[in-house]
């Protein structure tokens, strides 16, 4: 399989080909291109109107067509550009959860050629206030439970510049100079047109602000040509599958599928996790949008929420972090919903363990597992994986996309030879790298440099091309000078039927500098103990290992508002 996937991309990439590569100039770094790419976000927002009539954004029990939402779209960018004046350059912040009102102030405010500030819509007071202040946006868009925060700290915001406030879903009162979505969202009273706009494909399209692990959150600079290369990226490297996949069943190389299935009239993404972070915005919004698919948000993750609307609405593609797959295969409505419809299963935002691509595989009637590995430094995906290629690899997260340079480096930052075994931090360079973090060149430099971005990521890359990210160079257990990969552990904890849950994690040792750690959540209804569980990991890992503290836990383990654990927090619980 895999001569056919390398000979899918040649072709898909070739000159004269829907893909292909050229190289540009960008801030003095050669890039790789899609040479047909479109200029802006604008450019492909416009092309939407060819599905006037589709359903767009389905929220809980509204249900939205494109023309709906374009002609909302059309009313909000005349609204900021003729009132309040934001144009090329400027900024608008959305602080809401995942309303339908979140996908019209994005595309109206990119479309303007104005950024979009995307908060954490669980930042408390304290950093509302900082990331309004570090950005600096004319119009802050936001919900109820965000106004709640927000508010107390506004004087202080303004005192840095005028921001005007208008409200989403919300009947709290309002500073005087504020308005009401319902107030001034009037399609019926908007041109039909958006106004004009001169955007370049280096202007920041949105200001997405990283997790960090200390103090506050860097900004990262998206631009209209990282995301919209983003989007080619991603259907390109489905393309390929596809296309590899076809030609091995042509040569006899592998079979076809006993049953085939019509495709689906509209396709149809969840987006279970935030709209504020490139897995939402990026690889599903994007792509779903330009074509023409559906979009199923929800109130707040529930697993069995998720598979009444996976079977209401006739999911094809479920998208969030690994945890949610697995929540939803446990969950007991399983087998009792139809997910007949689902074609794809899986996500991004954290590793994808082998065990659950195997359970993917057997659970889906029509479909397949996949994953993408990225950041929100490279927009989106750096590598994805699905099908055949991730049932061979279970472990990889796939190729890299087209358009970027992957190498690995050592703690030094000096290249590491290629070759078996070869381990280093993955460093990328390419159309999808940001432009930088936004106030911050000094760290703007330290991670970019000469155009490469240190993932800081630690991996290896097989004969094949194929990446395995073997742990974050800051998530690695040191043990008596021998490196353990926290990854890896909970990769095969997770092979044991008990465990729901598991984050592994170092834990300060007078001897040996530090031991494992791990954090355990049981099935609902199963039992393990300590004893059993080492003795089920002697059999699979080296002893040193094996977690030397162990802790069996009643809830569930802290997330971060995209549903990854947060590790930091849960130590600071446990050990202090």
């Amino acid at each position: 399989m895999i001569h056919h996937y390398h000979a899918a991309r040649r072709e898909l990439s070739a000159a004269g080909a829907p893909f292909a590569i050229s190289e540009i100039e960008v801030r003095g770094v050669p890039i790789k291109i899609f040479t047909a790419a479109p200029a802006n976000m604008r450019v492909l927002w416009e092309l939407t109107a060819a599905h006037a009539d589709k359903s767009y954004v389905v929220y809980e029990d509204e249900r939205y067509t494109y023309a709906e939402i374009g002609a909302q779209v059309c009313a909000l960018a005349h609204l900021l550009h003729d009132t309040h004046g934001v144009g090329v350059g400027d900024r608008v912040a959305i602080a809401m959860r995942n309303y339908p009102e979140w996908v019209v102030a994005y595309w109206a405010t990119v479309s303007l050629g104005a950024a979009v500030v995307g908060m954490n819509a669980w930042w408390t007071p304290t950093e509302m206030e900082y990331g309004l202040t570090d950005s600096r946006p004319i119009v802050l868009i936001a919900d109820d439970e965000r106004l709640e925060r927000v508010l107390p700290v506004i004087d202080s915001v303004r005192a840095g510049g005028p921001l005007h406030i208008i409200a989403v879903r919300s009947d709290r009162a309002l500073p005087a100079d504020a308005s009401r979505w319902a107030d001034v969202v009037v399609p019926a009273s908007a041109p039909p047109d958006l106004p004009a706009a001169e955007i370049d494909p280096d202007d920041d399209v949105c200001i997405f602000y990283t997790s960090g692990t200390t103090g506050f959150p860097k900004g990262a600079q998206l631009t209209h040509r990282g995301s919209v290369h983003n989007i080619m990226n991603l259907a390109f490297m489905s393309t390929a599958t596809s296309l590899a996949e076809s030609k091995a069943i042509a040569a006899g190389d592998v079979e076809a599928p006993t049953a085939s299935s019509t495709p689906p009239a509209q396709n149809v993404f969840m987006a279970p996790t935030p709209l504020f972070h490139v897995t939402a915005c990026n690889c599903l919004l994007h792509p779903a949008t330009l074509t023409g698919s559906r979009i199923v948000l929800t109130y707040k993750w529930d697993p069995g929420r998720a598979l009444e609307l996976i079977e209401r609405e006739g999911v094809t593609n479920f998208s969030g972090v690994p945890t949610m797959s697995r929540e939803l295969l446990a969950h007991p409505d399983w087998n009792t919903r139809d997910t007949s419809t689902l074609l794809g299963m899986g996500g991004g935002g954290a590793a994808l363990q082998p065990d659950l691509v195997g359970k993917i595989a057997g659970a889906l009637k029509g479909g397949a597992p996949s994953t993408g590995y990225g950041l929100t430094e490279t927009h989106g995906i750096v590598t994805a994986n699905a099908a055949r290629f991730f049932l061979a690899k279970p472990e990889s997260c796939g190729p890299v996309v087209p358009t970027l340079d992957a190498k690995l480096v050592d703690d030094d930052g000096s290249d590491v030879e290629p070759g078996p075994g070869a381990i280093g931090q993955l460093c990328v360079r390419g159309a999808v790298v940001i432009k930088g973090y936004l106030n911050r060149p000094a760290e703007t430099a330290h991670a970019i440099r000469d155009g490469w971005f240190n993932t800081g990521d630690i991996a290896r890359i097989d004969e094949d091309g194929f990446v395995y990210i073997v742990d974050r160079a800051k998530d690695m257990v040191l043990r008596g000078g021998e490196n353990i990969y926290c990854s890896e552990v909970e990769t095969v904890i997770y092979q044991n039927d008990a465990i729901a849950e598991v984050a592994v994690f170092g834990v300060p040792d007078e001897r040996l500098g530090e031991e494992v750690g791990a954090a355990i959540v049981l099935r609902e209804g199963a039992q393990l103990t300590t004893d059993e569980l080492r003795a089920f990991l002697a059999e699979r890992m080296a002893k040193h290992k094996i977690p030397a503290h162990i802790w069996f836990l009643e809830t569930q383990l802290p997330r971060n508002a995209n549903g990854k654990f947060v590790k930091r927090e849960l130590r600071q619980q446990l050990i202090g």
